[in-house]
């Protein structure tokens, strides 16, 4: 049985660009299981549709909070997302 569904899109703000973020966040998101997408923002945040396995959605963004070796996250915002547009795989978009 397959289990409840979710989409969120996160904003991730601090040094989060200039340190593999996006890759990060792409390897991360394929471990769980997770569909969607990753993209830097003009501003230096980076911005992620992320859907899924509820518990993986959420594990995501635990892991948001610590992003890879270099980052320092100083904000993680989340909106819940109809998620129709995540593509079947996860990918880095421009």
């Amino acid at each position: 049985m397959q289990g409840r569904q979710r989409a969120v899109r996160a904003r991730i703000s601090g040094k989060v660009q200039g340190v593999s973020y996006r890759v990060w966040t792409r390897g991360e998101a394929m471990r769980l299981g997770l569909t969607g997408w990753v993209r830097n923002e003009r501003d230096g945040s980076v911005t992620a549709l992320i859907a899924g396995a509820d518990g993986a959605v959420t594990a995501m963004i635990e892991r948001f909070w610590h992003g890879p070796r270099g980052a320092s996250v100083a904000k993680v915002e989340i909106e819940e997302s109809a998620g129709d547009d995540a593509p079947g795989d996860f990918r880095i978009v421009a």
